[in-house]
């Protein structure tokens, strides 16, 4: 299926791993040119080289990597830089850590919600209105599937990522639906990625489990009985960015295996 995106440009956050990566990568194959920014300058420019050498052997496609702190004013202003002109924008940021919200002060908040919040209004705020003008735009935020079933210990990211749902259902239904702009979220249950491994790791190190059993056990309650992949998850992200999803907006996509028990 052609996609109707070659020669697109698309803005990915947090791209240089996991389900960020896994986004640009499907992107690249359908011949849109990225620009993928992230704080570790290392990791982001050998995943600049991999999505490089993937954009060659389609036959074309540039792709930028711009290293900075995205939730900040520079970092935003630095990666919008790099990129001519915004058709597609993939929100995206690690989730903050969990624990006790007895143990959280204001600090604590403000960094979750700078984040995975107020960063993605941020980056919408800078890129929707040209979007709407050219007739075309995708945005997708990718939160989590604790949006739909919150989880006690993720207090922070149940918060911050609510929020942002809670704007996004507004923004999307608001002018720009009539102008080609769809926003949706896509929400990652337990994907096979670093931050799932360290969660797993740090819950095999207080029982005392080999990590093995630790993520066996965690992938057995899956009704798919496995983890996600970064690459299947990016696949569901490029529908999304899709011509064929332009009547699509203003929804929350919950990609995890059969995990959220529940029928709505």
């Amino acid at each position: 299926m052609d996609l109707g995106i070659e020669g697109k440009w698309a803005l990915v956050c947090a791209a240089s791993k996991g389900l960020g990566k896994g986004c640009a990568s499907a992107l690249v194959r359908e011949g849109v040119n990225v620009v993928i920014t992230a704080r570790g300058a290392d990791a982001l420019e050998a995943t600049a080289t991999e999505l490089r050498a993937l954009a060659r052997e389609r036959g074309g496609g540039e792709v930028r990597a711009v290293a900075g702190d995205i939730t900040t004013a520079e970092g935003r202003l630095a990666a919008l830089a790099a990129c001519p002109q915004v058709d597609i924008l993939i929100n995206n940021a690690g989730g903050p850590p969990p624990g006790d919200f007895r143990e959280w002060g204001r600090d604590a908040w403000i960094k979750a919600l700078d984040a995975n919040m107020l960063t993605p209004i941020e980056l919408m705020r800078a890129t929707v209105d040209a979007m709407a003008a050219r007739g075309y735009g995708r945005v997708v935020n990718i939160t989590s599937g604790a949006v739909k079933a919150p989880i006690d210990i993720l207090g922070l990211s149940n918060g911050a990522r609510s929020g942002l749902t809670g704007f996004v259902a507004g923004l999307a239904r608001s002018a720009i639906a009539a102008h080609g702009v769809t926003i949706n979220g896509l929400l990652p249950g337990a994907f096979d990625t670093d931050r799932l491994r360290g969660t797993m790791q740090g819950a095999a190190a207080k029982t005392g489990q080999p990590l093995e059993a630790v993520m066996a056990r965690r992938s057995a309650a899956i009704p798919a009985q496995r983890f996600g992949s970064a690459d299947e998850f990016g696949a569901v992200c490029v529908f999304l960015c899709s011509v064929q999803a332009g009547y699509l907006t203003g929804q929350n996509v919950l990609l995890d295996g059969g995990a959220y028990p529940g029928t709505f």
